[in-house]
């Protein structure tokens, strides 16, 4: 093993270990974690919200003035993912930025033998359902990672409500499953570690947040340079609740489960609405899948490009990110402001 390697483990190591230690010395529980505060991650006038939903209670923060943008997280992160690029978009659209439920501060809900409280199809409706709520019937949608996923679940079952859908570092759920060679076993192993039957990966996780964190943000080649220390340290606390790990284990099995279920018995029907497709020019969308075709099998109106950056794009490429979906919305012209798509 390279010097750097053995560096790269030290720090992130050493990382673990403060985060940890300063948790513990502040004396913060589990329990007393909830309902934390991350506000002061945002633009002044920005507010919390928890609604709730058929399935769940969804934390949310919203603000700004404008069409509805709807912005959700990937693992193993949360709303605050979007702290760059919230004030930008805040000037020109009210955004919401939700927890998926089982992450950050909404509710884990209890588990079925089929996952199905996590499929996407549950997490798609928490989203409309939360849409609803705050008065919006159509909007535009932004995933990055498990929140892209949602986003094109989403599309799909509530394809009127959304006018574009823009997805961030991903392919199809299927078609990188049905992809699988060793390359991608070995860069996603989480995506085969965390699908074994509980409480065996819940059980490996514990007391290994904080490096479990770190080791995940950090896998590209600008390691956590790009990540601010808050926003870690906020995911951080996060994970440490072990609803939410197990949580996010239930949120793998389903997408290799009834996730793909529903996208098989979706297979001859193209989305139509806008679909922007961008990701990481460093990562594993680019080294083993071709991102445009693959969105071009499942949806009709398909465009986007990589970024110079690994697979967290609004930490990573903030500016890049915000520049592109307003070329974007900008191209579609009133139509795209004022249309609700269609699946």
């Amino acid at each position: 093993m390279s010097d750097s390697i053995n560096l790269d483990r030290r720090e992130l190591l050493k990382l673990a270990a403060a985060t940890a230690g300063a948790a513990l010395t502040a004396g913060r529980s589990v329990a007393a974690q909830q309902d934390a505060d991350t506000l002061h991650f945002f633009p002044a006038g920005f507010k919390h919200e928890r609604v709730k939903t058929s399935g769940a209670d969804i934390n949310v923060v919203r603000g700004g003035d404008g069409p509805p943008l709807l912005l959700i997280h990937g693992a193993p992160q949360s709303h605050v993912s979007w702290h760059k690029v919230a004030p930008e978009f805040a000037k020109d659209h009210t955004i919401i930025m939700p927890d998926l439920r089982g992450y950050g501060e909404s509710s884990k809900s209890p588990d079925t033998p089929d996952h199905a409280n996590y499929s996407k199809r549950a997490m798609a409706l928490d989203m409309v359902e939360v849409m609803s709520a705050l008065g919006h019937e159509s909007f535009h949608v932004v995933g990055h990672d498990r929140g892209a996923r949602v986003g094109h679940r989403l599309a799909r079952d509530h394809g009127k409500r959304v006018k574009t859908l823009s997805v961030l570092d991903i392919s199809p759920t299927l078609k990188m499953y049905r992809s699988t060679n060793m390359q991608f076993a070995k860069a996603y192993f989480h995506w085969f570690f965390l699908i074994q039957e509980a409480p065996l990966p819940e059980r490996m996780l514990q007391g290994q947040g904080p490096f479990y964190i770190f080791k995940r943000l950090g896998r590209g080649k600008a390691g956590l340079k790009f990540f601010a220390r808050e926003a870690m340290d906020e995911y951080v606390r996060a994970f440490k609740d072990p609803r939410t790990v197990h949580a996010t284990c239930e949120d793998y099995r389903a997408a290799a489960t009834i996730d793909l279920v529903h996208d098989r018995e979706d297979r001859k029907r193209k989305l139509s609405m806008p679909l922007l497709a961008l990701w990481g020019k460093h990562g594993v969308i680019e080294a083993l899948f071709d991102c445009l075709a693959d969105w071009r099998e499942v949806a009709a109106d398909v465009r986007g490009r990589a970024l110079n950056c690994g697979h967290f794009i609004p930490e990573e490429k903030p500016n890049d990110l915000v520049g592109e979906l307003r070329r974007f919305w900008g191209a579609l012209g009133t139509k795209a402001q004022s249309l609700p798509g269609r699946a």
